[in-house]
């Protein structure tokens, strides 16, 4: 099987997973990303006219490709403005909620398959979707002894340790509101507490801090189904999380872990898990998004394209 991934991000790790896990199936892919440059995290500072150049690149590839798979709402344009091939479409959360949501509804209703990460997003489309989150490294993503993680990274045991791993000027991300619950817990504890923000480091680099971290905290303001709550779901840490995306269907039944929507609930959460000092359940409900299952729904996707 041959597939052509039109691509807005290539550098995307969950993306690179993708094909990785793809490739040891015997799916042979190029990838084909959108010219100009993609910017921070937050900001894509190609214009109207680098999508417009990338048409012609996706005409001038197909013919060697059973499949275009359209990777974020912005890529479909180009992969459908193709005839010859059929066309998956993914969207990864962003496109459909954010400026451009109208866009990759539209793409959506022409494409022969579309894959989205929750249900949450299935039901903003309203049109038949295959739900596939992202998958993660669950052999990675471990349990490890929470004062050997603490020491190698150098934190202070005695105090408690809540761990954001995103950027603080990405303003979905809502840091302010990260500092907030945070701040407002430390008030009712007796141990300090340290918010760590993390962004930048390797990726291996992550499993060590989600062992070492008391609580994983997620304040976003919207996701499409996000891994940081999957990979520490792997490592037993304990997570408190707006109801965004498919973080409430993750979390179902994982104990010393809250979903919540009010900032009081937040801090109650955060509070319950620091003084309880336990850790979760949460790995044998991460093996439901594992790399290999990922890359197994995603191969059943194109086959039942490809028979039509």
């Amino acid at each position: 099987m041959r597939v052509l991934n039109a691509v807005a991000n290539a550098d995307a790790r969950f993306y690179r997973q993708q094909v990785a896990e793809l490739s040891q199936r015997n799916v042979t892919y190029r990838t084909l990303p959108v010219p100009g440059d993609h910017g921070t995290d937050s900001t894509d500072t190609r214009s109207v006219f680098d999508y417009i150049r990338f048409v012609p690149s996706v005409w001038a590839s197909v013919g060697d490709y059973d499949i275009v798979h359209a990777n974020y709402g912005l890529t479909g344009p180009a992969a459908l403005s193709q005839l010859s091939r059929p066309v998956v479409l993914s969207l990864w959360g962003t496109d459909l909620y954010g400026r451009y949501g109208h866009l990759s509804k539209v793409c959506a209703r022409l494409s022969d398959a579309v894959v989205v990460m929750s249900e949450a997003m299935a039901d903003e489309l309203d049109q038949d979707c295959h739900v596939i989150p992202h998958g993660v490294d669950i052999d990675l993503f471990a349990p490890e002894p929470q004062r050997e993680a603490q020491a190698d990274l150098g934190w202070d045991p005695d105090r408690k340790h809540v761990l954001f791993p995103y950027s603080t000027t990405t303003a979905v991300k809502d840091y302010p509101r990260a500092q907030r619950i945070v701040e407002a817990a430390a008030e009712r504890l007796d141990s300090p507490v340290e918010l760590q923000v993390v962004k930048g480091e390797p990726h291996r680099r992550m499993a060590r801090y989600m062992n070492a971290a008391d609580s994983l905290l997620l304040t976003s303001k919207w996701e499409g189904s996000p891994n940081a709550t999957k990979e520490a779901m792997a490592c037993n840490l304990p997570v408190v999380a707006t109801d965004v995306g498919d973080v409430g269907e993750q979390l179902r039944g994982v104990s010393r872990s809250h979903v919540c929507d009010a900032d009081a609930d937040l801090t109650d959460a955060l509070v319950d898990v620091l003084q309880s000092g336990d850790r979760s359940d949460g790995r044998s409900r991460a093996r439901e998004y594992s790399l290999e299952r990922m890359g197994d729904q995603l191969v059943d996707v194109y086959e039942s394209v490809l028979a039509g």
